[in-house]
């Protein structure tokens, strides 16, 4: 019963109706954009991680003002964060686990926003939301905020082989976006961890904690999923904000957590995953493999 009712929840809180996925058993034997052996199903498959490093990446994400300038002035985030969220997570189960024609959809619903997204910062610097070298920091974000919270909480001993596997499958996504590597300063997107840090550092004299930032970083804090208790959605956040790359802290002017705080804060994470995983064994990831058996 607790099971069926977390399950439940979980699919609503991402978009779904609450029922069992079953476009992901479509069509049988296609591996998507990645397929059942790969690192992109194994680290995206557990909720709870990708929870908190969703969480991560949107911190880091606000942080860059021209990213986020593009969805304050052309989404309802501000109105609707749980259903901006539950957008993004439809997307990434979408490129993840669904079937070669659905990755392909979504890739292409998002390149036909991004064509609309443009304009101009308070500053009056021009954006646009398919310029590469935003679609570039918003993968690195992404990636390196969903595989640290995996190898964090799930798998401390992921080997480096494996980890960088998983940055090299990662790059079917920024170049599905449009993301062109000559365009940006390496004239490549990162195939390696080493690499993909290298990369985020490299941005770091671009990003600032604007009032703008500061506001997204409030509304993650003020617990913006409905239905989801108090307690559990602090500590979604907290743990996501303990590991944010360590120079983020001195650039949003806040004292990184000591060691006591982040090991409270793992334990409880880790035993909250427990339930969860238990829960969506019969979620996305399964109802994929299944399509694969099919």
């Amino acid at each position: 019963m607790l099971a069926s009712r977390i399950r439940r929840h979980i699919r609503l809180t991402t978009g779904g109706d609450g029922r069992p996925p079953l476009q992901y058993l479509q069509p049988p034997g296609d591996p998507g954009l990645f397929g059942p052996q790969s690192e992109a199903w194994r680290v995206h498959a557990d909720f709870v991680s990708m929870m908190v490093g969703g969480i991560g990446a949107l911190v880091l994400q606000a942080l860059h003002p021209l990213a986020l300038a593009g969805v304050w002035d052309h989404s309802t985030f501000r109105e609707d964060l749980p259903g901006r969220l539950a957008r993004t997570a439809q997307f990434i189960a979408a490129t993840t686990y669904g079937g070669t024609a659905m990755a392909e959809q979504a890739l292409a619903r998002v390149r036909a926003i991004h064509q609309h997204v443009r304009g101009e910062h308070l500053d009056g610097r021009p954006y646009r939301a398919d310029d590469p070298r935003l679609l570039y920091w918003v993968h690195l974000a992404e990636t390196t905020s969903f595989l640290g919270a995996y190898q964090h909480l799930i798998e401390p001993a992921m080997p480096q082989a494996r980890r960088d596997r998983y940055f090299a499958e990662m790059t079917r996504i920024p170049l599905g976006l449009g993301c062109t590597p000559d365009a940006l300063p390496g004239a490549r997107i990162a195939t390696t961890e080493a690499q993909a840090r290298a990369d985020l550092l490299a941005m770091r004299g671009e990003l600032e904690y604007s009032e703008r930032a500061r506001f997204v970083v409030g509304m993650l804090e003020a617990r913006p999923l409905a239905g989801v208790p108090a307690p559990l959605q602090d500590l979604l956040v907290q743990a996501a904000l303990a590991q944010l790359p360590g120079w983020a802290w001195p650039l949003m002017r806040r004292p990184p957590p000591g060691p006591l705080r982040r090991h409270a804060l793992d334990l409880a994470v880790r035993a909250l995953a427990l339930p969860v995983r238990h829960a969506l064994r019969d979620g996305i990831a399964a109802h994929a493999r299944r399509r694969m058996q099919g």
